[in-house]
């Protein structure tokens, strides 16, 4: 009688090359991840533009003010005059320049915000399809393993009678 030793080695690699890897999947995890990424660098890039423009807006306006300022005056008391002006005009310049900046920040958040939720029901949807799609792969892949080990093993026992 001879027996036939099963080869457990080329068994547990038959299983795991019966398993699938979704590459596909990745690849589009990675897709989403890049389009949120442009997205969100589109928001950051707006935003300081705006930035830098509202800045260069507010000194433009502060340099004028200072120029005149600087002028001579014919009275003493117009230079009091001159810089009680200006520290007024500037006050009103900051506050509005501030809210400029406040309205900047908050479309950010805003849009940040809005990107945010849109990546997480895409996101939500992806994961379910590929947890779907691996499930179903898993549970095909077991079911077949199984039943090798189940032929394996009628043979092993089958060789040793």
């Amino acid at each position: 009688m001879a027996t036939k030793t099963t080869d457990m080695n080329k068994m547990i690699q038959d299983m795991m090359g019966a398993f699938p890897v979704d590459t596909k999947a990745m690849q589009e995890a990675f897709k989403s991840q890049a389009a949120f990424g442009e997205k969100m660098t589109k928001v950051v890039l707006d935003a300081a533009e705006k930035s830098a423009e509202v800045s260069n807006t507010w000194t433009k306006a502060t340099l004028a003010k200072m120029g005149e300022m600087s002028t001579v005056k014919n009275d003493p008391a117009d230079y009091t005059k001159s810089m009680t002006d200006f520290a007024s005009a500037s006050a009103e310049m900051a506050a509005e320049h501030m809210a400029a900046f406040a309205e900047i920040a908050k479309k950010v958040q805003m849009d940040s915000v809005e990107l945010m939720m849109a990546a997480g029901k895409d996101m939500s949807a992806e994961a379910t399809a590929a947890m779907n799609k691996a499930t179903a792969d898993m549970t095909a892949a077991a079911k077949k393993a199984t039943d090798e080990v189940a032929a394996a093993t009628k043979k092993v026992s089958a060789a040793a009678k």
